[in-house]
């Protein structure tokens, strides 16, 4: 099922914003990990197994394509990177459908 040019616009323009708060946020937690007690060595192997994982999240990197927006939004739902009242401004069917997959109730 296809969405709106509207929606697709709408997330071609968010995305960006979206993923650079993202990473933002886990720089800050890089930030944190750290700044926190113990030996450099295992903060810096505990940071290079965090940006391992993180860097495969979509809130840092996602392949922007019109029939992956659904997933994309999902999947950064899921990571943290944009919640659901984020969606304002998109299709009632493309909420419906972020609803129904998350289980959301408004």
């Amino acid at each position: 099922m296809g969405f709106t040019e509207k929606d697709w616009k709408l997330f071609r323009s968010r995305v960006s914003d979206w993923q650079e708060a993202y990473m933002d946020k886990l720089n800050k937690e890089y930030i944190e990990l750290l700044s926190g007690e113990g030996n450099a060595s295992d903060k810096f192997w505990a940071l290079e197994k965090r940006i391992n994982k993180d860097k495969k999240d979509k809130g840092v990197i996602l392949r922007k394509s019109r029939s992956q927006m659904l997933s994309n939004i999902l999947s950064l739902i899921e990571e943290g990177a944009i919640g659901y009242e984020d969606l304002d401004g998109f299709s009632d069917e493309l909420k419906e459908r972020v609803r129904g997959w998350l289980k959301i109730n408004e």
